[in-house]
């Protein structure tokens, strides 16, 4: 279930950052499961956080909005299956949670085993969540693993039937 939906940015501030405030995704977090999924991956985070201008840490190696993000996905564990994909929203959300390196010439590269074990664990929480709503989002979820680098053996869903 995907849509071809323009972007949906959400801001945070740098106050709700330090506060650990989620309330930014109340309007997502309101939505049936149907709903959520009918919006694809769409919605992008944009951190407005002080910066120097010689700070050379990516967004995911700042403490603070690793925080927000843990606390983000730890609520809503369906945040992965929204974030926009294509301008790496994914990806540094996963970054934010994740051990991993970032090089100029590589890009950024996850600890496999932390890898394989966040999306192993994200699999089955979402597929139970959606099985639970009545929902199929086993193409969604392979997916949102394939854009992580990460590709599923051709009988994983078997495993779960």
């Amino acid at each position: 279930m995907a849509s071809n939906a323009a972007a949906s940015p959400v801001t945070l501030a740098a106050d709700a950052i330090r506060g650990l405030d989620i309330s930014a995704l109340d309007p997502w977090a309101r939505l049936d499961g149907a709903t959520l999924l009918g919006r694809g991956a769409t919605l992008v985070l944009q951190f407005d956080w002080p910066r120097d201008a010689e700070d050379p840490r990516e967004l995911s190696e700042i403490p603070e909005l690793r925080l927000w993000s843990l606390r983000a996905d730890a609520a809503y564990p369906w945040l992965p299956l929204v974030l926009e994909r294509s301008s790496g929203q994914l990806a540094r959300h996963v970054a934010m949670l994740l051990p991993h390196s970032f090089s100029r010439s590589e890009g950024l590269r996850f600890a496999p085993e932390a890898l394989e074990l966040w999306i192993s664990h994200r699999l089955f929480v979402l597929d139970g969540w959606a099985q639970g709503q009545g929902l199929n989002c086993r193409q969604t979820l392979s997916q949102m693993a394939a854009v992580l680098g990460y590709e599923l053996d051709a009988g994983f869903w078997q495993l779960l039937s």
